[in-house]
Parts: structure tokens; C-alpha cells; sequence
């Protein structure tokens, strides 16, 4: 069933997540800090809708042990709830990603991931350490948007430049995959910006962007923060270039994540009073964007309406889910 033949009804009756048991079908080690594992299986025959991924997020549930995956009832319209029913010990870690390609084919559907391996010692997570060392043939359940169910509905994804006639979007390495997607989906009349902090230049990677967008890849410098080079080019660029940026404090464990349509700091969101003429996506580091939400709201007056401002991580805080 496709997105167009979708009815209203048929959209309220299905669940609006799939849960799709599959396999690794591919493990690329595309620059020093990525790898991308491509995943496929039947299961997926329901998964995402092709040219409307952009920033959905999707759960991995990465195994106890490497070949084995938790007793989840495939069946079940509740898979959080039959999720849970699995002891802690046998459930495996689940942890939020976006998809970086979704490709559906006559032989099927395949879903690409690119993990960014974070494996210092002390920084290191399941996902990391389950990617570095993924092979063909392992199982790995997948949740994502079910085919045919639009974003709107799903409430997976956050980018929603609406009739902005520009765009900015900024993140680290974590945010590089739904970045990339994003452009790859987009309008190929998008004009705009994106700037992507990674951690070496040899983690610059291809993305089939818009021509009106200009994509500016930023290396850390060796032993410098997340951070350190995002925050001065994005301000920069909007002509604000304070004389020194500290990364702000964060009290709590909470993830700052404020959209348009949303506020995780409870703020009430007041309606635009006319269509946004830019809007700005920002991801990664939640301090770092902390950071740089405080000076595009608070110092240079952006309507908050106007930007989607999302934590992925945190430093020094293991994540879940």
C-alpha cells in the first residue's frame, strides 16, 4: 500500500511504528569515524516511505550477545509493551538513530544506518561497540515509521521548514546522517545552509545536496570539544561572532529538544504572525545546542517558531533509548 492510496481511516487503524526483525547485509567502514551497516530482511517490506524519511528516527535494539535477539512478539501492535515484558538480561540495549538511506527496490527493501564509533575508553556505548565489530548475517530488530503513515501522523521526524524560503541546519558527526538525508529528500529548490562538525577531515562524506544549499564541513581540531568549530561558523555566519563561546552548563540529565510545535523547557509556543522567511534545524551535543539556542533566540532575536533545536547526547552522560 502505498503513501497516495493511504486513507484517512487506514491511517488511524494501522500502528503508526513497525517492528521489523532483521539481518546485517552489509558493513562498510566508510572513513575513521563512521561505519555504515545496511540492514534488510522482509520485515521491512512495511518500513519508512521513500523520499519522505528526512529526519525520522528509528530504535535499534542491540542483542545481549551477538547472534542472539530478544523473545519481542513480532505480532504485537504494542511492541514497546512486549519489549518490556523481555527480562533486562535478555532484551538487549535500544538506542535512537536516523536512517541515512532507505532503499526500496523490486528484491526489497533495504535500511542504511551510519553509526559514529565512539570507542575511547569511558565514552564508548552498546551501539559502538556492537557496530565496530557488526558482521553479515546478525540479527537486529529495527522500529521505525510504518509505510504509507506521513510524518505528521508518526511524530518521528522534525523537519518541517513549512514555506521557509531558506534554510539552516547545523550538528556534529551525530547529527551528519539525518542531515544528509534531509538534503537528499528535500525539494531540489531548497536554498540554504548546512554546516556538519566531524571529528577528522577524512569524515567528510558524500551528500547528493541541492544546488542552492552550500554544505561546509568543519574538522575538529586534534583534542578539541564537540563544538569548537560548529558554534563560531553558524554564528558567524548569522553575523554574530562573540568574542568567546563557552559551551553552557545543563542542569539535570534531560535532553533539551524544542520545536515549533513543541517545548521540552515548557515554554508556551505562541503562533506566528507571518510564515518563517529561514528556518533553522540545529542537532548534537545537547549542551552545544543549548549553546547556540540561547544566542539565536536571546541574542539575535530568532523567533523560537522559527527552529527545531534537538539533543541527541550528552557528554558524559550514558543515553538510553
Amino acid at each position: 500500500m502505498s503513501a497516495e492510496t493511504t486513507t484517512a481511516a487506514e491511517t488511524k487503524a494501522r500502528p503508526t511504528y513497525a517492528l521489523a526483525l532483521t539481518e546485517v547485509r552489509a558493513v562498510d567502514r566508510v572513513s575513521p569515524n563512521f561505519v555504515r551497516i545496511t540492514f534488510g530482511g522482509e520485515d521491512l517490506d512495511e518500513f519508512g516511505t521513500p523520499g519522505d524519511v528526512f529526519d525520522a528516527r528509528i530504535k535499534i535494539i542491540f542483542p545481549p550477545t551477538p547472534h542472539a535477539i530478544p523473545a519481542i512478539d513480532r505480532d504485537s501492535d504494542d511492541w514497546w509493551g512486549s519489549y518490556l515484558a523481555v527480562p533486562e538480561e535478555e532484551r538487549g540495549s535500544m538506542r535512537t538513530y536516523s536512517v541515512r538511506e532507505l532503499r526500496v527496490t523490486d528484491a526489497g527493501t533495504e535500511v542504511v544506518v551510519d553509526f559514529v564509533l565512539h570507542l575511547e575508553p569511558g565514552l564508548t556505548g552498546p551501539a559502538s561497540t556492537w557496530a565496530s565489530s557488526a558482521e553479515v548475517g546478525q540479527p537486529v530488530f529495527i522500529v521505525g515509521p510504518r509505510r504509507g503513515i506521513p510524518a505528521s501522523v508518526h511524530g518521528g521526524a522534525e523537519f518541517a521548514p513549512g514555506t521557509a524560503r531558506s534554510v539552516l541546519l547545523a550538528g556534529d558527526e551525530t547529527a551528519a546522517p539525518a542531515i544528509a538525508r534531509i538534503l537528499e529528500d528535500a525539494p531540489r529548490e531548497l536554498r540554504g545552509t548546512a554546516f556538519i562538525e566531524v571529528p577528522t577531515a577524512s569524515d567528510i562524506l558524500s551528500i547528493d545536496a541541492p544546488s542552492g544549499v552550500e554544505v561546509t564541513w568543519l574538522p575538529r581540531a586534534e583534542g578539541e570539544l564537540h563544538g569548537s568549530a560548529l558554534m563560531p561558523a553558524v554564528l558567524a555566519h548569522l553575523g554574530d561572532a562573540p568574542s568567546a563561546l563557552e559551551v553552557q552548563d545543563i542542569d539535570g540529565e534531560d535532553l533539551l529538544w524544542e520545536t515549533p510545535d513543541y517545548s521540552g523547557l515548557g515554554e508556551e509556543i505562541a503562533a506566528a504572525d507571518a510564515p518563517a522567511d529561514r528556518y533553522f534545524w540545529i542537532a548534537g551535543e545537547s549542551g552545544v545546542v543549548t549553546t547556540l539556542r540561547r544566542h539565536l533566540v536571546k541574542d539575535l532575536g530568532v523567533d523560537r517558531g522559527q527552529v527545531a533545536f534537538m539533543g541527541y547526547w550528552r557528554r558524559g552522560v550514558a543515553m538510553r533509548g
